[in-house]
């Protein structure tokens, strides 16, 4: 077990902090301030990406999850819920990832599990997504099914459900 010598204030302001940068970042779609948050020897474990160390290994996959369909539509990824683990520097939180309304207002998303670990100085050393997969799949497949249903269906989200949404 790790030690930690961050008070309960300071984890909760960078926590802040970093659920702030990262809306700014859904917001304006430049995700380079979200993965400067990092320490430069991050480790990031993304369980169906696998482990990237470093903040060059994590920039470029961020870039392109965050730039192409479905994560090019998801509009923001607040905390739903948040635990502070002062023993350790962590902050265990659940993560929304909804997406953009397909024209009717219906709002699909998918969460997960995220564990952050601070570094100080509003920098994070590690961080480890958790969730299943197939519920991301499944609420995107139900997202192209309603924008279809609409006339709202994007050409790269039609694409993608060719290749991941089968014909069921």
């Amino acid at each position: 077990m790790t030690s930690s010598t961050f008070s309960r204030d300071e984890l909760a302001a960078a926590f802040d902090q970093f659920e702030a940068t990262v809306d700014r970042a859904a917001q304006t779609r430049d995700w380079d301030p979200w993965v400067d948050q990092y320490t430069p020897d991050v480790t990031y474990v993304e369980h169906a990406a696998g482990t990237m160390r470093g903040r060059e290994q994590v920039r470029p996959w961020i870039w392109q999850t965050m730039e192409s369909f479905p994560g090019s539509y998801m509009t923001s990824f607040p905390s739903l819920w948040t635990v502070i683990d002062e023993a350790t520097g962590r902050i265990i939180c659940e993560l929304d990832n909804p997406l953009r309304d397909p024209g009717d207002g219906t709002v699909i998303s998918a969460t997960n599990i995220s564990i952050l670990t601070y570094a100080g100085d509003g920098l994070w050393r590690r961080q480890e997504d958790i969730y299943n997969p197939l519920r991301f799949v499944k609420a995107t497949v139900k997202w192209c099914r309603k924008a279809a249903e609409l006339g709202t269906l994007p050409p790269e989200a039609d694409a993608w459900m060719k290749q991941y949404g089968g014909n069921k």
